[in-house]
């Protein structure tokens, strides 16, 4: 949990927060070559997640991919195929405020 005086990102409502920023490892692929591949997310559009890796900056089409984030301590596992939206959007529809 990531937790300030007005903020708290938990497990159960991850996906209506910002997500750049978060380090992540790519849990599952339908392609298993990018499998373990972790770094930061620095980027989101509706259909991918750019990730800042050692070996530069990948794109993970959200349909193949589960991510698991880093918030605070805890380790949280997003099925990104969920989360076909723009960003904009998708922090808009898991927050409930539609």
């Amino acid at each position: 949990m990531l937790k300030t005086k007005s903020y708290c990102i938990t497990k159960q409502n991850a996906a209506a927060h910002e997500l750049i920023g978060l380090h992540a490892v790519v849990s599952e692929s339908t392609d298993k070559s990018r499998e373990g591949m972790c770094g930061k997310i620095v980027d989101e559009t509706k259909n991918l997640f750019i990730i800042e890796t050692q070996k530069g900056e990948k794109k993970m089409p959200k349909r193949e991919v589960k991510l698991t984030v880093t918030i605070g301590k805890e380790n949280v596992l997003l099925d990104c195929g969920k989360l076909q939206q723009r960003p904009e959007d998708r922090v808009k529809y898991w927050s409930g405020k539609k």
